[in-house]
């Protein structure tokens, strides 16, 4: 900015410069002008942001339809969409802030703090091939069963470029995944699934049920089966070798690190997407093929991850499929759980079949955290109730109860509105029709734990029922219902589509 020597106090105010470029006339209108952004307007950066997300959506979406018209195309160039700056960028902001750190020991907030000069750095290893991909870190969390899983931690910039990877591997393998299949996809969730589950039992001929679980499924994922899948669709060869790279990357547990031949770590973000892919050459497809070939009667699959449960209208076909698909998931390395695995009488007709043979009530098969069994409503009519295992109540009342006894002393507002985060949580997900009861008995139980922890900050306590019914009352919600009927959400979700076919 210049000054008039005659009038120094009275700037000279150059003129505006052209408006070639919407973006750059923008920016060129606050430096030349001098003027500041108004208060109330939205940053430059996340306008220019939002326009980058944009960018990177269309693109994906011209992926996604060349995938979707040719289900025999082998994609070539896929690599440029994941070292993409704007794409990791998006994938950075998409990762949990508070996800324990790898083996380099990097926080989410910390590789933040520099976040400008690593992408750029980033994308450039990925562009030249000399990104190196880390060990995962081993660490276990317990299971409802008392068990230990296995989970691996992978280091920030894995997770990151996973994430990105994924990203663009799911614009293709999207278009060519089966309707029944519903773990860790876009848009579907274990509601859908438990929701197609139970519809595809009420409303076909399904007399029995075959509940299969795979073994180790993540931990026993053969490498060269896998990296042959990927070549039905994925011909460029840098998006293999750096998928190669995480599967052979190894664990590290204990500070020894050990060479993975086969698996895939549980907790990485490219994980189940790898087991989807699995899955769908090794199952998916022969399944959709077997009961079109071999099925005489009705015939319900649905599968969320490696947790498959089947309906069939008859029993003989039932044991047939049973013995064929353990030789089909032998080929690929797969092996049935067999204390997890098996058939059992099922459905509208079960429990009257089991009475006139003289047996007791139809068995109950678990799924999702629920145990399914056979129900009349008060009319008779025949449905699948679902109620909430009770491994996994007692499971979660006893982490409630380790809690509490850890903050013992902590303040009653904040205590109640942890346990208030706990109640809307659980019932967020076991809230669904005519599952009431249980939802009442974990209420009580935390509500009993509670009114124990403050009992015992003082000997002399004065806590009487009274008022811990007031306090359930002002900081824990009540049973409620959260899901609709698995008929009404389902009818809206699929629009005409078959749920398990």
């Amino acid at each position: 900015m210049t000054y008039d020597r005659r009038k120094s106090d009275r700037p000279i105010v150059p003129k505006k410069l052209p408006n070639k470029d919407a973006a750059v006339a923008a920016t060129s209108a606050e430096e030349v002008e001098g003027r500041g952004r108004t208060k109330e307007n939205p940053r430059q950066q996340n306008r220019l942001r939002a326009q980058h997300r944009q960018g990177l959506q269309h693109a994906l979406d011209r992926v996604r339809a060349v995938a979707a018209r040719d289900k025999q195309m082998q994609f070539t160039t896929l690599w440029h969409h994941v070292y993409n700056t704007d794409r990791l960028r998006e994938a950075y902001f998409s990762l949990k802030r508070q996800a324990a750190p790898g083996t380099d020991g990097v926080t989410w907030q910390r590789y933040g703090e520099s976040l400008e000069e690593k992408l750029p750095d980033l994308s450039d290893r990925l562009q030249r091939g000399a990104y190196r991909a880390k060990p995962v870190k081993r660490v276990y969390i317990p299971k409802a069963d008392g068990r230990q899983r296995p989970l691996g931690i992978a280091s920030l910039e894995d997770k990151l470029v996973q994430r990105a990877t994924t990203e663009v591997l799911s614009a293709v393998y999207e278009t060519d995944f089966l309707g029944f299949s519903y773990g860790f996809r876009p848009k579907r969730n274990q509601h859908m699934a438990l929701d197609a589950l139970a519809v595809g039992i009420q409303t076909r001929k399904v007399n029995w049920v075959f509940d299969a679980d795979i073994r180790g499924f993540f931990d026993a994922i053969d490498h060269e089966w896998m990296m042959k899948f990927m070549e039905h669709r994925i011909m460029d060869k840098r998006v293999r070798r750096h998928i190669k790279k995480w599967l052979n990357a190894g664990v590290l547990e204990n500070g020894v690190k050990t060479q993975a031949e086969e698996g895939t770590p549980q907790g990485a973000s490219l994980s189940p997407l790898l087991g989807n892919i699995y899955l769908h050459y090794a199952f998916d497809l022969w399944v959709q093929v077997w009961r079109k070939r071999h099925a005489r009667g009705d015939v319900i699959v649905v599968r969320y991850a490696d947790d498959i449960v089947a309906g069939f209208q008859y029993r003989s076909e039932a044991e047939r499929f049973h013995r064929e698909l353990r030789e089909r998931f032998a080929k690929f390395k797969l092996e049935l759980h067999p204390e997890k695995t098996r058939l059992i009488e099922f459905g509208r007709f079960a429990a009257a079949n089991r009475r006139e043979r003289g047996q007791g009530k139809p068995e109950s098969f678990h799924f999702l955290g629920f145990v399914h069994s056979c129900h009349a409503t008060r009319r008779g009519r025949f449905v699948v109730l679902r109620q909430t295992i009770k491994s996994r109540m007692r499971a979660k009342l006893h982490s409630v109860k380790q809690w509490l006894r850890v903050h013992l002393h902590d303040p009653v507002p904040e205590v109640g509105a942890y346990l208030r985060r706990v109640v809307m949580g659980h019932m967020r997900y076991y809230a669904v029709p005519r599952n009431g009861p249980a939802l009442c008995a974990f209420r009580e139980g935390l509500i009993w734990l509670w009114r124990r922890s403050l009992r015992r900050r003082s000997q002399k306590t004065r806590l009487t029922w009274d008022r811990m019914t007031r306090l359930a009352c002002r900081y824990l919600p009540n049973a409620k219902i959260y899901h609709p009927y698995p008929e009404q959400r389902l009818r809206v979700s699929i629009q005409g589509r078959s749920p398990v076919r």
